[in-house]
């Protein structure tokens, strides 16, 4: 099941929620409904990391367990912030890592998820308890409308 509450306007939250699968196109689908076109491609790649991480790693795909998501545009500024129900993750404390940095050794078969959501967004944080990842992209700058001719 999935629950969904308003769409964000100016500085509110909407919210998605939803138990604990792989079958995301249809959250994507909605977390990507304002999106512009050219950015949809990566950000969906990125947000289905984040997703299946959650769902996946977090709640060890239990059904009895949701993965929420909220989502916000504040000013320039992308927002969602993505919680699971799990025990936790312990993620690397250094904030100058290069996104390469986050790479497995080349025999694991996990672990790449990390360097790709730290090469499509902008921020990416996650709370102490490691249940919380908070993702951000920015977007340039909008130039006003010239009134000059």
């Amino acid at each position: 099941m999935i629950t969904i509450s308003l769409r964000p306007v100016g500085r509110y939250w909407g919210t998605i929620s939803f138990a604990s699968t792989l079958y995301l196109c249809p959250i994507l689908d909605l977390l990507l409904a304002e999106i512009p076109a050219r950015l949809q491609a990566e950000l969906r790649l990125g947000l289905q990391e984040a997703l299946v991480n959650a769902a996946k790693h977090g709640n060890n795909l239990d059904p009895s367990k949701t993965v929420v998501v909220r989502f916000s545009v504040i000013d320039n500024q992308y927002w969602w912030i993505i919680s699971d129900q799990g025990s936790g993750f312990t993620p690397s404390s250094t904030s100058n890592q290069e996104p390469t940095d986050y790479l497995p050794p080349d025999e694991s078969e996990n672990g790449r998820g990390l360097c790709l959501l730290h090469q499509i967004f902008d921020q990416v944080e996650w709370n102490r308890k490691g249940t919380e990842l908070r993702l951000c992209k920015q977007m340039e700058n909008r130039r006003g409308l010239s009134l000059r001719r």
